[in-house]
Parts: C-alpha cells; sequence; structure tokens
C-alpha cells in the first residue's frame, strides 16, 4: 500500500508537470503584465552578517569535515560564528551595511519604473507567494509536532489499494483507469471503501483528541479546532460528498493533464 501511495504521489506531480511548464514558459510575460516587468526582476535583499559568513567559509568546513550531513555542518559554522570576536563580525555587518545601500537605491529605481498596474500585480504575486511558504512551514510544523493524518475518502482507499494492479504504462493512465473504475462501481460495490473510510475518520478523530489535549499541555492552544470544526455531520453525507468531492478532484486534475 506505501508503494500505491508514493506512485499515486508521483502522479499527482506529473499532473501538475504541464501546467507548471506553462507557467514556466509564459509566467513572466503575466507577471510583467507583458511589459517587460517581472518579481524576477526585483533587486535582491543583501545577505545578513551571518549568511556572508556561511557562505564564505562553508567551503572550507565541508573539506574539513566530508562526512558531515549538511545539518551538522551548518550547526559547527553557526558554533564557529558565535564565538567569532565582535571585531571580526564587525567585518560582516560592515559589509552588510554596504550592501543594503545599493540594494535600498536599486529598489527605488525598480520600483519607479513600475506602472500602478504592475506594482499592484506584483504586489499581489508577492502575497501569494508568502502565503504559500507560510502554508508550508504549518505544514511542516504540524508534522513535528505529529498531528494525525487527515482521514482518507472511500475513494482514496480504493485508489491505493488498485493502484499497482491498475492498467496503464503511466502513473495519470493508472489513475484515470482508476477513476473510470470507481465510477462505474454500483453503490453497494463501493460501501466496503465507504465502510473503511468511515473507520479511518473514527480514528482520526481518536487521535485528534488525544494530540489536542497534548498541544493544551505544551501550550499550544492556538492549535485547537473550534467547536464548530469538531460538530459531527451525518456519517453518511459527509462521506458521499467527500468521495464526491475527491471524485471532482481527480476528475478536473485528468482533464488538465490531458490538455
Amino acid at each position: 500500500m506505501a508503494a500505491a501511495l508514493a506512485l499515486l504521489g508521483r502522479a499527482a506531480a506529473l499532473l501538475g508537470g504541464g501546467r507548471r511548464l506553462l507557467r514556466a514558459c509564459g509566467g513572466s510575460a503575466e507577471r510583467g503584465l507583458g511589459r517587460g516587468i517581472s518579481s524576477e526582476e526585483r533587486p535582491k535583499r543583501p545577505l545578513t552578517a551571518y549568511f556572508r559568513f556561511l557562505k564564505e567559509n562553508r567551503p572550507a568546513f565541508r573539506q574539513k569535515n566530508p562526512e558531515m550531513s549538511n545539518m551538522e555542518l551548518v550547526k559547527k559554522i553557526a558554533g564557529a560564528w558565535k564565538e567569532l570576536p565582535a571585531s571580526q563580525k564587525q567585518v560582516y555587518e560592515d559589509a552588510r551595511k554596504t550592501d543594503w545601500q545599493k540594494y535600498s537605491e536599486q529598489l527605488a529605481a525598480y520600483k519607479a519604473q513600475l506602472t500602478p498596474a504592475q506594482a499592484a500585480a506584483l504586489k499581489e504575486e508577492r502575497r501569494k507567494r508568502l502565503a504559500k511558504r507560510r502554508s508550508f512551514r504549518a505544514k511542516r510544523e504540524m508534522t513535528v509536532l505529529g498531528k494525525p493524518k487527515r482521514p482518507r475518502s472511500g475513494f482514496n482507499i480504493f485508489v491505493s489499494e488498485n493502484f499497482q494492479e491498475s492498467e496503464g504504462v503511466s502513473p495519470v493512465a493508472k489513475l484515470k483507469q482508476l477513476f473510470d473504475s470507481w465510477r462505474k462501481l454500483s453503490n453497494s460495490q463501493k460501501q466496503p471503501y465507504l465502510q473503511l473510510a468511515e473507520d479511518d475518520k473514527v480514528r482520526y478523530e481518536n487521535e485528534m483528541k488525544s494530540w489536542e489535549a497534548k498541544m493544551v499541555e505544551l501550550g499550544r492552544e492556538d492549535l485547537i479546532r473550534s467547536r464548530k470544526q469538531r460538530s459531527k455531520k451525518n456519517p453518511a453525507e459527509t462521506e458521499t460528498a467527500k468521495a464526491s468531492s475527491h471524485e471532482s478532484k481527480a476528475k478536473s486534475k485528468l482533464k488538465k493533464s490531458e490538455e
């Protein structure tokens, strides 16, 4: 099953591959509103004093410690920076200030050439990029904190159990074949998968209660679900709606991959 889930993940990646390629080919023009202005042309913020030290000394530390992992190496460099005399740290800080002055001038020139529409578009692009970054960090934090995995739908379970044996030369083709097969199943044939999904939902709720109790002990009440989120719905209606939602998403992804 783990292998099937891994292949399913690869299929999802392939489904988005075409769209990423289109963005790579036409994204810059879209971001620049067709006028040659892109957020990629925005001057880059200068490195902090510490990151200058890290960048400058990483090769030497790597050469002396080839057996270290990247994480261990960064920790070692961080320790060296901490022990660095203030006078030597000041050299890196002065370099940062010099580059910051250049950056400020370049940024002012960059903003001056933007029309109001371009400035608004680039601001919105930056907002979306930061929101995506925050979302990624939040998901990573939930993983570190051991948040239970969300329950799977009946359709998800059907795919994971049948992915290896399904016909198709590629993950996308397999997913398409499974989607068609799921749609052709009768309600009685879908019932075992829907029941497994309900069981998984019970597992999720029990694990979430334990996890939320642990978060309260850690002082992370901000991660606790609201009463509205925890309110129980009709199990049959919930699972039917969830399966329908997953079917719709799969259908949409398959349609886009074929375009």
